[in-house]
Parts: structure tokens; sequence; C-alpha cells
């Protein structure tokens, strides 16, 4: 499994509120694409863009989601607000 778990700090909730953008813990050897596919497929939405960050030893992805899909809606079906 590419996706761990997505990141609730206020950070990441001003970005589903300002960008349309939720971010998510990876496994560090996915690339943007299987990251982008396989969230695709888990939550039935199409992604703008995958944007990737390593800290330490963990990897991040910050995943914009298109303007027809809600990141808002997302973040309420995984009970982040």
């Amino acid at each position: 499994m590419i996706l761990k778990h997505p990141i609730a700090t206020e950070k990441a909730i001003r970005l589903i509120e300002a960008e349309n953008k939720l971010m998510f813990v990876v496994d560090a050897k996915a690339g943007a694409e299987r990251i982008k596919a396989e969230f695709e497929r888990e939550f039935k939405v199409k992604v703008d863009k995958v944007n990737t960050l390593r800290k330490g030893s963990k990897k991040i992805a910050y995943i914009r989601v298109s303007k027809e899909s809600a990141a808002v809606d997302i973040a309420s079906r995984l009970g982040l607000m």
C-alpha cells in the first residue's frame, strides 16, 4: 500500500480549505505517478497534481484534487474534519 495515512495538522487543514490539497504520508519508494494512480483508484476522484517532500525517513505527498471534487469531502470521509 502506497498511501499510509493522512496528515491532520493545522497546516494540512488550511491546505484542504484554501488550495483543495490533501497531505499523506506515503511509501518512501513511491513516485508521484504511482501515488496519483492509487489515490484516484482509492477515492474515485481526479487528481490534478502530486508534489512530494522527503522529511527525514518519511515521504509526504501533497495531493491537489481537481476542481470537480472537494478535498473537504474526502477529508470528512477520512475523519479529519
